[in-house]
């Protein structure tokens, strides 16, 4: 089968053989859904050209992991390379790359020079031609930048998707004791790369919620036995200012899409309601009523309707309603409790945590409740969060016992669920959007 014919596949999630086979696009996502035959691309990464060759292969090989640890690339082994070291300004010899199998070849330069330049060049060896060519470059500080915009280019040219490798996630890092933890915000990369602590864990922290432009985090913290409020951190001041205090909690913050405004839940008395405030401040207006337990409001991708969940109905399910209020329509049916619903960024879906059956679900559904399909299931594995791409959820499981935490990702096909590595315990997981 040809690139160009494979590069359809990958656009799809599908291997060329599964194509042929499907039929109609629905049933090829069915395919894909069950794991079907479903073949990673083959693709060579040589080290990236550069004036300091050890600097070159670090990159290289941050690329090669982001590629592989999509699930969609089968990395070639650089030993039977035709040449160790990718040059971007010369044309690849096709006939040498073919006989490695690989169908693409990145070719690509990195230098330092006050700040980190990058030229790259995506070939599909069998056409003998060039599929994107990217320039791009960042601060010298944040050199790994750089192989994620690489990493992004690559995908995006071979799926027609945007990539989400250059991008990081907020999350609870937790340790010591199961029954006394420590529970303080922290940042990453999407990899586990570069883990920087937000706060300093004398008082719990949870919930972190990144804004749309990546800039502020909002996060709920426990300052009594029966008290909690919530906080919006600035990231590149550090300063922290109180949403304000309402009822006897307030938590499970989540910003519109335009970062303007923020959905949270208050509980008073026996009753959780849904309030939605500016993120300037000011009073919040109430969404919800009654005396059920309305929570975890996720806002539309055009910020027009919420999801949440409630109990209104005896038990756990999922909900969507318009932003500002009114009737709520029930979307989920399937057995068990449903909790945690999070929109995608691209609309087309809603995330969710499924409880039954004595396991915990993560899975996927449209927005009016059909196509539901459980991704993960695990002793325990919640808080589902999107890739900016929407093709790619982070969640955390939790093993019981004196184990902790840890974080995971799939995508939406239900398959290549990995670990994320972090130097400790870790959850609540909140992927924040694209820096580039």
């Amino acid at each position: 089968m040809n690139v160009l014919t494979r590069r359809a596949a990958l656009k799809m999630g599908l291997s060329g053989a599964a194509m042929l086979a499907a039929g109609p696009a629905l049933a090829q996502l069915r395919i894909t859904v069950t794991g079907g035959n479903f073949t990673p691309m083959p693709i060579a990464v040589p080290n990236f050209s550069s004036g300091d060759p050890a600097f070159g292969a670090e990159v290289a090989q941050v690329v090669r992991n982001n590629l592989t640890g999509s699930g969609l690339f089968r990395l070639i082994d650089p030993a039977g390379y035709p040449q160790q070291v990718g040059d971007p300004n010369a044309t690849p010899a096709f006939d040498a790359w073919r006989t490695t199998g690989a169908d693409a070849v990145v070719m690509a330069d990195v230098n330092r020079s006050g700040q980190i330049q990058s030229s790259l060049r995506l070939w599909d060896t069998s056409a003998g031609q060039q599929v994107t060519g990217k320039s791009y470059g960042t601060d010298a500080s944040a050199w790994r930048r750089i192989a994620h915009m690489a990493s992004d280019a690559v995908y995006t040219g071979l799926t027609g998707e945007t990539g989400y490798f250059d991008s990081r996630v907020v999350f609870v890092a937790e340790s010591g004791p199961r029954a006394n933890r420590v529970k303080r915000l922290a940042i990453m990369d999407q990899d586990g790369a570069n883990v920087q602590y937000l706060t300093d864990g004398q008082l719990p922290a949870i919930t972190p919620r990144l804004s749309p432009n990546g800039q502020l985090c909002a996060y709920m913290v426990f300052d009594g036995p029966q008290s909690s409020g919530i906080y919006v951190l600035n990231l590149a001041n550090g300063q922290t200012q109180s949403l304000g205090r309402f009822g006897q909690m307030s938590f499970a913050p989540r910003f519109s899409p335009d970062g303007r405004r923020i959905a949270f839940s208050v509980t008073t008395g026996a009753t959780t309601n849904i309030y939605a405030m500016d993120t300037a401040g000011g009073q919040p207006q109430q969404i919800t009523t009654g005396s059920a337990i309305d929570t975890s409001p996720s806002y539309s991708a055009d910020g027009s309707r919420l999801v949440f969940e409630s109990d209104r109905g005896g038990r756990p399910q999922i909900y969507v309603m318009a932003s500002g209020g009114g009737g709520a329509e029930r979307i989920s049916y399937g057995d068990g409790s449903y909790s945690t619903p999070v929109w995608s960024p691209k609309g087309d879906l809603i995330a969710f945590t499924r409880q039954s059956g004595g396991e915990f679900q993560i899975g996927i559904m449209a927005p009016d409740g059909s196509g539901e399909r459980i991704l993960a299931s695990s002793y325990h594995a919640e808080g589902p969060t999107w890739a900016p791409n929407g093709r790619v959820l982070m969640y955390f499981r939790d093993p019981g016992g004196n184990e902790g935490p840890s974080l995971y990702s799939i995508d939406i096909w239900g398959r290549n669920e990995r670990r994320i590595g972090t130097q400790g315990f870790a959850s609540d997981p909140a992927w924040g959007p694209l820096l580039s």
